[in-house]
């Protein structure tokens, strides 16, 4: 180096360099478990629920149940419930989360059962209080695990004292929820089809049972015409009926014909080699499905004719015999006459056009017999608990509708071929469709006349609170008109649900549950008005000892003789051991978490029930049911339902296709903050699709996020309230930037308040990345970065400010985790933390829209000459922008002159820039979508400052060397 050279100067220290030790790596799957940690510590929850003044809000939370690992399922339903619970706490409420889950019932029982199975025990012989011991024991060592899993997640809640259905306290207030029933004259015990598992050996709910494919066998039967009233000429004749469950043809009562369906008499003409039909046989059939039912038994065009119309008057006019009827060594089970008449519920859309009638094992056949008062004489008792015909029943006594595994038993096949025998079977087959299955054994289920204890959801409710309707159905169907629905296509669904349900099916065969706390008086029959002894001295006693005991006391020894004491002869009374509905301990969950704890609901009502659609007819449903037929109203004020969890092709999750998403394995790879950015990226109301590819692209928005809280948290080092601007004194670039503010603050507030987390997300991280990283911090790095200590400086490090306030807020809810890391590396203590905020007030002063309008017009400018730009560093021309002073052509004067009050060349990032109303050349760089606007590309005139690289004619004028005037009044 020559002796006269000046020695270089590195400037690079002398630069206001952005000092943080936020990493960029967030190393969240190792992180996260310390912050959890550190709430705990700090009781974060408690603390909350400290502070005083603020309305209450109370989600109450649906129970999972505890009986197995979450799923993402689970995941995706708790993080919605703690985001909605973090929201509307910063949001200025009392925001209070009781987790709870679901503890009786079958699930639970069937374990415990092939336990005993695979040690050979039989549950039969293992005193019944032991056996609930070991439910209740099985069902808290899954409330520990999920709990802990939960709460990996960072959701928050009362986690030290969460709800469960097996407490003690729960178990009285539930028995109490039922004698309310009981009192009040809408329990009674009743005898119809319901539907039955015959492999659980139980009744069920709707909401306990999923639909699957299944192939069953249809078959076409013939039912003889046994006598017509007047000369019909149908004598002989055969009425075909079709149905796809033959086991019930033995107990066939009747069959319905359609009022309006047109029939016709047809006659076989000729018959192939193999076929059940004779020349000869006459067959009423519908009109519509006579062509299916003659190929269906192999008959061509050519084997038969139509002879004529049947009508309803003579269709009216005759009775059928069935089709066993008269059959060798049947001891006249099925010899007497069947009843023939019209029914709403027949089709013409498939079948025959009729409708054979079981009604012990279909709904609708039920009711039109019910309400005809004939039930005594349709009623059969044919099928037995385990799915097997009665010992007695000719021909197919102890047949099996299912195997024990609950595939096909032999029924099917017995019914199939003893028709075939007596000559009553036109043809067969099999059919694939969806059939009811137990969601449980995932076997399938039949409809099956049993005795069972119901809630009579039409008889007036005798509780005296007739201001809310009547009958229980009646007042839910009102009250479902008194709450918000979110998305509000839910309120139909369960209002249609409700107008359509049948009574509630309150009983289970079971052990492991709250009992049905009643006794029935022997020798009395159902209906009878003293069948069910109503003694509040009776229920106070069962209270008492279910509170002190659980609901075991009720299968001790002398448990009838302690309850009934000396008010009631023990002998005159039977104790009722059927255990309640599941779904009456979840919808009896408002009584003992939101009106009995102290940190429950003031009135007892929720702010908030969130759970998937499938609780329309579940946890929603049941507990409506139940707190109108108690207490008369809802039990919630707002409703939110959320989809399914599908993989990234759009399929159901499955173990045996093997494409299942365990949120433990997300969480071990990329954090819980990543599975909660997903859910805040879904539109939950729908199906959400989860997968690698899908979680690879919400980590990379992550990232980006993350990158903007780095660059405010390193621009932010020193800031002090001495550095703080007053929004009036501020650039208008500033100022643009408070006016978005207010524009984001109105929407995350209404978002929030809305549950609308997709669309709060998406306007703050498109404001995140495009306005600030891509826009503002671009512009302002300069300043912040070279700038002493000018006026400019501190505005945008004002203005950095007032954003990490409202960027960590209104991020708070969905990335718990981050939020806090964030807010800790600006304000570390032990009692700090973002989750004790309330996000903070943005003033209305700072709106302007004529501001706004002015700035969309420099932002679309700026967007060509970036554009024009980067095709000068695509070809190589420049490296940066910073080497260009392009001349900008304005053809509107409006937007000229608003160009010309900014500082169009820092906005642009060049060194210069020259703006004029002259004519847009044509060698000019456009931009379709922004008229008016071109952009030619000149080269910055001078040297290179080696502080802040722009390339002015000043630099080397100053008394520091090579740097501009500018960067030599920063050094001083």
């Amino acid at each position: 180096m020559c002796a006269d050279q000046p020695t270089p100067v590195d400037y690079k220290s002398t630069l206001n360099l952005p000092k943080t030790d936020f990493p960029m790596r967030a190393g969240l799957p190792k992180r996260e478990p310390e912050w959890l940690a550190r709430w705990e510590k700090m009781g974060i929850y408690d603390r909350l629920r400290a502070k005083e003044g603020r309305p209450p809000f109370t989600l109450h939370d649906g129970p999972p149940y505890a009986n197995g690992h979450l799923h993402i399922g689970h995941a995706l339903n708790k993080i919605l419930k703690d985001m909605v619970v973090r929201s509307q706490q910063m949001l200025g409420h009392d925001a209070r989360y009781i987790p709870g889950w679901d503890c009786h019932g079958l699930p639970i029982e069937w374990k415990i059962e092939e336990q005993y199975r695979k040690k050979g025990r039989n549950k039969d012989d293992v005193d019944v209080v032991d056996f609930r011991q070991e439910c209740r024991k099985f069902a808290e060592g899954w409330v520990d695990i999920q709990r802990e899993e939960f709460k990996r997640l960072g959701v928050t809640g009362n986690w030290e004292k969460p709800y469960l259905t097996m407490d003690f306290r729960a178990e009285r207030i539930i028995a109490e929820e039922f004698q309310k029933f009981l009192m009040n004259g809408t329990l009674y015990q009743g005898s119809k089809p319901v539907m039955w598992s015959p492999v659980e050996q139980t009744a069920l709910a709707e909401a306990e049972v999923e639909y699957h494919d299944k192939d069953s066998f249809t078959i076409w039967v013939k039912f003889k015409v046994a006598a017509a009233n007047g000369d019909t000429g149908l004598d002989g004749a055969y009425v075909v009926i079709w149905t796809t469950t033959p086991w019930t043809i033995p107990s066939n009562k009747a069959v319905t014909f359609g009022r309006d369906t047109a029939y016709g008499l047809y006659e076989v003409t000729g018959t192939p080699d193999e076929s059940w039909a004779s020349v000869g046989d006459r067959y009423i059939l519908a009109d519509t499905r006579a062509g299916d039912v003659m190929a269906r038994a192999r008959l061509d065009d050519g084997m038969w004719t139509r002879l004529r119309d049947v009508t309803t008057a003579e269709l009216e006019s005759i009775t059928l015999s069935h089709p066993l009827a008269g059959a060798e060594n049947a001891g006249g089970e099925w010899d007497e006459p069947r009843d023939f008449r019209h029914g709403d519920f027949v089709s013409d859309e498939e079948g025959t056009g009729f409708v054979h009638c079981a009604p012990s094992h279909g709904m609708e056949e039920y009711e039109l017999y019910r309400d005809l008062g004939m039930l005594e004489q349709v009623i059969t008792y044919n099928v037995m608990d385990d799915g097997s015909f009665r010992k007695d029943l000719p021909f197919f006594g102890g047949k099996y509708i299912l195997n024990r595994k609950g595939g096909e038993g032999d029924a099917n096949k017995a019914v199939i071929d003893k028709l075939v025998e007596v000559g009553g079977l036109l043809a067969r087959g099999k059919v694939h469709h969806s059939y009811p299955h137990s969601w449980r054994s995932k076997a399938p289920i039949i409809y099956r006349n049993t005795p069972q204890w119901f809630a009579a959801v039409d008889k007036p409710v005798g509780d005296g609170q007739d201001q809310f309707g009547k009958t229980i159905r009646e007042r839910a169907l009102t009250e479902i008109d008194n709450v918000t629905w979110t998305p509000p296509s839910g309120r139909n669904r369960l209002y249609s649900m409700m107008e359509a349900r049948p009574d509630w099916v309150l009983s289970r065969q079971r052990a492991w549950g709250v009992p049905l706390t009643c006794f029935t008086k022997k020798g009395a029959l159902p209906t009878d008005p003293d069948y069910l002894l109503r003694n509040e001295a009776v229920n106070a006693r069962v209270l008492e000892a279910f509170e002190a005991e659980g609901a075991d006391a009720w299968y001790k020894p002398g448990a009838k003789e302690r309850f009934l004491g000396n008010d009631v002869d023990p002998d005159a009374y039977t104790q009722v051991f059927d255990i309640l509905d599941v779904w009456f301990d979840s919808g009896s969950t408002h009584a003992f978490v939101l009106r009995d704890r102290e940190d429950g609901s003031e009135d007892g009502i929720a702010d908030l029930y969130l759970e998937g659609t499938d609780q329309h007819r579940g946890w929603f449903h049941s507990s409506l049911l139940q707190s109108v037929g108690t207490q008369g109203r809802a039990p919630y004020r707002g409703v939110l339902t959320h989809g399914f969890t599908l993989d990234e092709k759009g399929m159901k999750m499955s173990k045996s296709i093997g494409n299942t998403i365990e949120p433990d394995k997300i969480v071990k790879q990329y954090g819980a903050d990543i599975l909660r950015l997903w859910v805040a990226q879904t539109d939950y109301t729908n199906d959400q699709r989860i997968g690698d590819e899908i979680l690879k692209g919400t980590a990379d928005s992550y990232r980006r996020l993350r990158n903007t809280m780095r660059f405010m948290l390193g621009s932010l080092a020193d800031f002090s309230e001495a550095d703080r601007v007053e929004p009036t004194e501020m650039p208008e670039l500033e100022r643009w930037i408070l006016h978005r503010l207010t524009e984001l603050d109105a929407v995350v507030r209404d978002g929030y308040a809305k549950y609308d987390f997709q669309g709060v997300f998406q306007a703050v991280f498109t404001f995140a990345t495009t306005d600030l990283s891509a826009f503002y911090f671009d512009i302002r790095k300069d300043a912040l970065y070279c700038d002493g200590d000018t006026d400019r400086r501190r505005a945008a490090r004002t203005v950095l400010d007032i954003l990490f306030h409202r960027l960590t807020t209104w991020l708070a809810p969905v990335l718990v985790f981050t939020m806090e890391e964030v807010w800790l590396e600006r304000f570390p203590g032990d009692a700090s933390s973002i989750h004790l905020e309330d996000i903070p007030e943005t003033p209305n002063a700072w709106r302007d829209a004529d501001l706004a309008a002015k700035w969309a017009k420099v932002r679309a400018a700026r967007r060509v000459v970036t554009s024009a730009l980067e095709i000068q560093r695509r070809d190589k021309v420049i490296g940066a922008s910073l080497e260009a002073a392009p001349v900008v052509h304005a053809r509107d004067a409006e937007v000229l002159a608003a160009l010309k009050t900014v500082p169009f060349d820092d906005i642009t990032i060049t060194s210069d820039i020259a703006l004029t109303g002259d004519p847009i050349p044509a060698e000019a760089f456009r931009m379709p979508e922004v008229e008016g606007i071109g952009v030619v590309f000149e080269k910055a005139n001078g040297a290179k400052c080696q502080r802040c690289w722009k390339i002015l004619p000043d630099v080397g004028h100053h008394a520091h060397a090579g740097v501009c005037g500018r960067c030599n009044d920063a050094l001083g």
